[in-house]
């Protein structure tokens, strides 16, 4: 949009420019600020009556990069209208700033664009909502720093007084205080002149204005002030703003400025750098790829240990929701991390719906049947699925351990974690590392400083919509600490290596990679953010097919060692890793994961309904050494004495065909707990329950095993909980969703028939209405005027009251007339449309048939 995109003639409101936009600029508008399409607006007046209410404005104001913010915030210290050059030289200074000259029209454009600014380059407006925002006032300074001007701080001040000041300028009085303002007004603004009054000034006076020059402009005095302040205010230089306090006149201030309204005007965004270790990867973009991927994996196996070690149901949910400090420890310490990388694979498991509360009266949390689908996945597919939930979710991890904004603790899977910028800041902060070359690594301060230019903080509105909720969180820039989290967590998960954006992370952001490099390219994506539109490819399946082949190949085999432990080099495949991880226990992971043999290993696998004959077929058949002796041995002894003994209900009772096994067990010290007693020579009863005499006598020592009523050996697996089906947490979106094109074409379809019903010439109605709402006509009148134009196929204007009792103005363009109905097409809905003649309040004719 260029520098004059409202005409060369200046609209009178900012309607009458949104009138003169085409489609496709109006299309742009209800892009940029889409919180305008709900609903959608009956006309253009409407549209601009909301593109003008305080909460519509705050949040364009809240998207806004640096510059373009404070080009809104010279508007609103200038005058009302400004023209191009005194915009520019707010900006610029008196000795100016090519930058500045070079990135206003963009800035001004994308202000047009949004419907904060209108009118040609002769007489620029802000929109008055957004000038009360930004403008200075006693109880609020301008983000400039600038105080009132000279007119606003005289109001109400005696004329004798304003005499007496422009006498000590030097100036001749005035009869009236309005030529006394404008002359010194016209003192202040006038370089020269202003110059050498100030060469007059006391030294201290000047120090004094060094301190108020930058803001904020007011100062406290006291009754009896010190030479140099009194001087400054005899002068004008200071004046009251109360019986305590003066301001510096926003006049003064920019003279002293040199004419800038903004002590470091922003036009360029800073770049993203490269840290310093990016040398070391720099050009070698495999190392990245080969690192990402071994962090990937990494991430695959922590979640498969979260999940399995809640496979049996986890941890309670606590009443107020979430997990218990104590239950997040046990998980950290489960997974051998620290509490906040628990909490962000705990919170990564929910989002991608792996996880969830079971919803029971005992609630708990438990894998959702979405796990069991997502292990039966390749591995590059699994993780695509679990960095694509994590690009796109709300729910921000990094809060975890913090308080809100009543004091509360925030907890893992808790209430209160969803945070709607977090999505759009880590969306972001990848694009960024994507425009970087591969390979190469961001120094994160200049990633954080650059989402700060392109969404800085506006406190001093007084109207930031996330200001409380960003002081709950301990910060006021929420969106930096996102950032500096989503560079960490983008690592652990594999999305970067060594701090560079990864092939498959690339990936992920889609087929056309980065959406931009501008600071209007942020936007905040909706639930399905991760995943093109129309028939391009998914980014899931590109980031999954771009790491499918830097993972390892999973193993069919093992390394048996005579120590009793098995070693698997590498990933295992499915089948021989469930198996294995039930016939022996995980000592140590790494690189090479260490299995452990024990006798109570051995009993699980035989428990669970394997024989010996099986185990030491599955060992030999998947070990690539020959199986040792002694884990041979270990195998034959623990089944050999596997299920000698038989445990039952009676309420609970012992078995054995050896009957001096039986009373070895009675004589040892040990069962005295269990109150056994002789029944028959092979048979002991207990008081003790069959669990608790399961594990009793497995403690001593003994391998018995349960048995049904039948008296079959009951063989026990491990119980897989699951929740019932549930759908992933939505993310929470920041505000309305970008509308998609089909919507944008029929909102303004409708903007524009609405306008043309409450725009277009008409012929006077017989019988007008008093307010002139809606015509008025009986219904004779009415229906020869609706039969003339269905014959003629002439439009017609007519007032309209549905059976809801709203009333309406339609432009109506009649094809039938019988009945007592009328069929015409509405230009108004752009549809056609039935309409009874009774609610018809009255026609007119269209003084020029346009429609």
């Amino acid at each position: 949009m260029g520098t004059m995109p409202e005409g060369s003639s200046s609209p009178r409101t900012l309607a009458e420019a949104l009138r003169t936009r085409d489609d496709e600029e109006l299309a742009a508008l209800l892009r940029a600020r889409p919180d305008l399409l709900n609903p959608v607006p009956n006309d253009v007046t409407q549209l601009a009556t909301r593109a003008g209410t305080r909460a519509s404005v705050v949040r364009a104001l809240e998207r806004l990069d640096r510059f373009a913010l404070q080009t809104a915030e010279a508007l609103a210290v200038a005058s009302d209208p400004a023209p191009y050059k005194t915009l520019l030289a707010l900006l610029s200074g008196d000795e100016g700033d090519p930058d500045v000259e070079a990135a206003l029209p963009r800035a001004l454009g994308v202000l047009r664009g949004q419907a904060l600014v209108w009118g040609g380059d002769d007489r620029l407006r802000l929109v008055r909502t957004a000038r009360e925002l930004l403008a200075p006032s006693p109880t609020r300074p301008s983000p400039t720093g600038l105080g009132p001007t000279v007119a606003e701080s005289t109001s109400g001040m005696s004329p004798g007084r304003l005499q007496d000041i422009l006498a000590a300028a030097g100036l001749s009085t005035t009869h009236d205080p309005v030529s006394a303002v404008a002359s010194l007004t016209s003192l202040f603004t006038d370089r020269r002149r202003m110059g050498a009054l100030l060469d007059t000034a006391p030294t201290e006076a000047l120090t004094v204005l060094d301190r108020l020059v930058w803001g904020p402009p007011y100062g406290e005095v006291t009754a009896n002030p010190a030479p140099p302040v009194q001087w400054l205010r005899d002068h004008g230089m200071l004046l009251p703003a109360s019986p305590r306090t003066v301001v510096l006149p926003r006049e003064v201030a920019l003279h002293l400025r040199g004419g800038r309204a903004h002590r470091v005007p922003e036009p360029v965004p800073p770049a993203v750098g490269p840290a310093a270790s990016a040398s070391l990867t720099q050009g070698r973009p495999q190392v990245v790829d080969s690192t990402a991927a071994g962090q990937a994996f990494t991430a695959l196996s922590t979640v498969e240990d979260l999940l399995q070690d809640w496979h049996e149901g986890g941890p309670a949910v606590m009443r107020s929701g979430g997990l218990s400090v104590r239950d997040l420890k046990r998980a950290a310490a489960a997974l051998d991390t620290g509490e906040q990388m628990a909490a962000f694979w705990i919170e990564l498991a929910y989002a991608a719906g792996l996880l969830a509360a079971d919803g029971e009266a005992d609630e708990r949390y438990a894998p959702t049947p979405a796990y069991d689908e997502w292990l039966t996945l390749p591995p590059a597919e699994r993780w695509a699925l679990l960095a694509s939930a994590w690009l796109t979710a709300t729910r921000t991890s990094g809060l975890i351990g913090g308080q809100d904004a009543k004091g509360r603790s925030l907890s893992a899977l808790g209430p209160d974690l969803d945070r709607s910028a977090a999505a759009e800041v880590r969306r972001r902060v990848l694009d960024l590392l994507a425009v970087l070359p591969a390979g190469t690594a961001p120094a994160p301060e200049t990633v954080l400083a650059r989402l700060r230019w392109e969404r800085p903080l506006r406190g001093g509105t007084g109207a930031d919509a996330n200001a409380a909720r960003s002081a709950a969180d301990g910060s006021v820039d929420l969106r930096s600490r996102v950032a500096a989290w989503t560079l960490t967590e983008a690592e652990t998960l594999g999305v970067t290596g060594r701090g560079a954006l990864s092939a498959h992370g690339r990936a992920l952001l889609g087929p056309s990679g980065p959406s931009g490099t501008g600071p209007d390219a942020a936007r905040t994506p909706g639930p399905d953010a991760s995943r093109t539109t129309g028939a391009g490819p998914d980014p899931v399946a590109l980031a999954a097919a771009a790491l499918a082949p830097l993972l390892p190949e999973p193993l069919d085999h093992v390394l048996l060692q005579a120590d009793l432990t098995a070693v698997a080099p590498g990933p295992l495949e499915r089948p021989l890793a469930e198996t294995l991880a039930v016939l022996a226990d995980v000592e140590s992971k790494g690189g090479a994961t260490v299995y452990r043999f024990t006798p109570g290993s051995v009993r699980r696998a035989l428990d669970a309904g394997r024989s010996a004959s099986d185990l030491h077929t599955f060992l030999a058949t998947h070990s690539r050494t020959p199986v040792p002796q002694p884990l041979s041995y270990l195998i034959d002894d623990v089944a050999r004495r596997h299920g000698h003994l038989r445990i039952g209900a009676a309420s609970a009772y012992v078995r054995c065909d050896d009957d001096a096994m039986l009373d070895e067990i009675l004589a040892d010290k040990r069962s005295q707990g269990l109150r056994l007693r002789r029944l028959a020579p092979t048979v002991l009863a207990a008081q003790a329950d069959p669990g608790a005499l399961l594990d009793g006598l497995r403690s001593m020592g003994y391998a018995p095993a349960a048995e049904s009523a039948e008296g079959d050996v009951l063989i026990t697996r491990a119980h897989a909980r699951r929740t019932p089906p549930r759908t992933p947490p939505a993310p929470v979106p920041d505000g309305p969703p970008v509308p998609d094109p089909t919507l944008l074409g029929a909102a303004v379809k409708a903007i524009r028939a609405g306008d043309l019903a409450a725009t277009v010439e008409r012929k006077p109605a017989p019988e007008p209405s008093p307010n002139g709402s809606l015509p008025r006509s009986s219904s004779a009148e009415t229906l020869a005027t609706v039969q003339a134009a269905a014959m003629t196929g002439s439009a017609i204007w007519i007032g309209y009251v549905n059976a809801e009792g709203s009333a309406s103005q339609r432009v109506i363009a009649p094809v039938r007339v019988e009945g007592g109905f009328v069929t015409a097409y509405d230009h108004t809905a752009d549809e056609v449309r039935t309409y009874p003649l009774h609610r018809i309040t009255g026609v007119a004719e269209l003084a020029d048939d346009s429609a």
